[in-house]
């Protein structure tokens, strides 16, 4: 009689953990999809930026040519990106960019004291910090999905209802982790 209550038990709790499980891992990739959409909110009000403050520059050193053509390009892969892989490697290239304009902008110490410049500068850091606030958000739910993937006895139902783990964003280059120096004076 208690083995009949053991096996009626089990097939009770099985179907209903695998609900469970299963809406976990559901909850997890939405929270991975709305961390992924703020990340991608902030990099295109970056990069929708980035012509304002080329057009600045450009009014101060104009020779200066072909790093407006590289930033714009890279602007223009950051908006092409469309997974998680391409979207860390457009941002290590806009990184680059970004900071090889604010080393331009050195160079000329009046545009350094212009109003636009420095309203342009205060906002690229604004977003640089929004960036990275959705970066850590997006980080933080992607390990929440990979520990419900690849966690016994959930990754049972994970491979079942084809779940993966999601890719971290992170940064490769050393140099692009750093935030573009900004100087008023």
């Amino acid at each position: 009689m208690n083995a009949g209550y053991l096996i009626a038990a089990l097939v009770v709790a099985a179907p209903l953990y695998v609900v469970l499980a299963y809406n976990r891992l559901v909850r997890a990739r939405n929270m991975l999809q709305e961390g992924w959409s703020g990340i991608d909110v902030q990099l295109r009000r970056r990069a929708d930026l980035v012509p304002n403050l080329i057009e600045t520059v450009k009014g101060y050193a104009g020779h200066e040519h072909s790093i407006f053509e590289d930033l714009a390009d890279k602007r223009a892969q950051s908006f092409a990106a469309n997974t998680v892989t391409g979207q860390i490697t457009a941002e290590q290239a806009m990184q680059g960019a970004l900071g090889r304009l604010f080393a331009v902008a050195e160079a000329y110490p009046a545009l350094k004291a212009d109003a636009n410049f420095r309203q342009l500068q205060t906002e690229l850091e604004q977003i640089e910090d929004q960036v990275q606030l959705a970066r850590r958000y997006y980080n933080g739910v992607a390990r929440e999905m990979n520990t419900r993937v690849q966690s016994f006895p959930g990754n049972l139902v994970a491979a079942a209802f084809n779940f993966a783990p999601a890719s971290y964003f992170e940064l490769g280059d050393e140099a692009a982790r750093t935030v573009p120096k900004v100087a008023f004076g």
